[in-house]
């Protein structure tokens, strides 16, 4: 993709991944998903997923797959209102983006 991907967007994406998973999902499963869409590796991942942790929006929990244990990331309900925010926001973002690309730009007086 020609496009960066900041951080809000990132998170956002992420965090529609782990939604679908209501017991949660691991890393790499996430990755996997997440590369549908965007080209990410997990060293970009890894570092999203502590932040979405460490604001609570996901909790983490181990479970024992093979013999050996799994790290597994689960959405909260304080990272589902976020989700909820930012797939709102991007509707939004969206139309204005598709305004301009389709020639139907218009002023919107309302959101600057």
């Amino acid at each position: 993709m020609v496009f960066n991907t900041g951080a809000a967007l990132l998170d956002a994406i992420v965090l529609a991944v782990v939604s679908h998973e209501q017991e949660g999902t691991y890393g790499y499963k996430i990755t996997q998903e997440v590369r549908l869409v965007i080209e990410i590796s997990e060293s970009t991942l890894y570092p999203v997923l502590r932040r979405l942790q460490k604001d609570e929006c996901l909790e983490i929990y181990d479970m024992e797959c093979a013999g050996r244990n799994r790290r597994y990331y689960r959405i909260t309900e304080k990272g589902r209102a976020q989700l909820n925010l930012y797939i709102s926001e991007w509707h939004r973002y969206a139309a204005k983006l598709n305004s301009i690309f389709e020639g139907n730009m218009r002023r919107d007086t309302t959101n600057g």
